[in-house]
């Protein structure tokens, strides 16, 4: 029994892509679920929030070249290097509450964590630079497939029953970051500097953020993380029936 996954992709209006707006998703977020025993589903951008909860059986809130806007996290200012994607947000807001709704599966990646936090009330590091003393190079110029730096896991969470050490390797693709996490989230993960990595949601069934992208990366840990994220979208489907 496959669960269906869904996957949310990027929205841009015009680019190298295309004159008219047109979504974007790269490949490796549908490889990895496709490896881990799921079958990705792609979301366009509807009202029909609800349509799509019927049909899927987890979601997957994908990272991108956007931000989200510090004003839902009640931040008047706005950093230079934030850029905001509202219509990938209010699309996003709403399926990620209706899935905290149902007990559905989700697992946020890169900017995916960052929402997670902000809909439960947290807010966010605009731009690390500005915000972190001495922080790790957050933004790699290597492969993203390439390992960057280490986090520290913390014990007894449901991360490290996941993936069973204090700590892994990850590869970093980010400017912002998780400062202060919401409500029914604890830290799971943290960077040697000191920025949040990974947040969990104390009682959901699985409600999982990393910071990173498990997408790229061919490890024993990412690899674990993305088979039980699909193992508890199985235990949902078959609830549902």
């Amino acid at each position: 029994m496959f669960p269906i996954i869904g996957v949310t992709p990027d929205f841009a209006l015009n680019g190298s892509y295309s004159a008219y707006p047109y979504f974007q998703l790269r490949q490796t977020y549908l490889n990895c679920i496709i490896q881990a025993g799921g079958i990705p589903l792609i979301l366009p951008y509807s009202t029909n929030i609800d349509g799509f909860i019927n049909i899927i059986d987890g979601i997957v809130l994908t990272g991108g070249d956007f931000d989200i806007s510090p004003n839902l996290y009640g931040d008047s200012q706005l950093n230079k290097h934030t850029k905001v994607n509202s219509e990938r947000t209010e699309f996003e807001w709403g399926i990620l509450n209706r899935a905290l709704e149902t007990n559905m599966p989700i697992l946020g990646i890169c900017a995916g964590e960052q929402l997670i936090n902000v809909a439960l009330g947290g807010n966010l590091i605009q731009h690390i630079p500005d915000e972190v003393e001495a922080p790790l190079n957050h933004e790699q110029t290597t492969p993203k497939h390439e390992v960057s730096h280490s986090i520290n896991i913390v014990p007894n969470t449901l991360l490290y029953k996941i993936v069973n050490t204090n700590k892994m390797m990850v590869n970093s693709t980010h400017h912002q970051a998780v400062k202060d996490v919401g409500k029914n989230l604890i830290v799971s993960a943290i960077a040697p500097d000191g920025v949040i990595e990974a947040i969990e949601h104390t009682y959901h069934p699985f409600c999982l953020g990393v910071q990173w992208h498990p997408d790229h990366i061919p490890t024993e840990e990412d690899s674990n993380i993305l088979k039980y994220f699909i193992t508890k979208c199985t235990e949902f489907k078959k609830n549902k029936l």
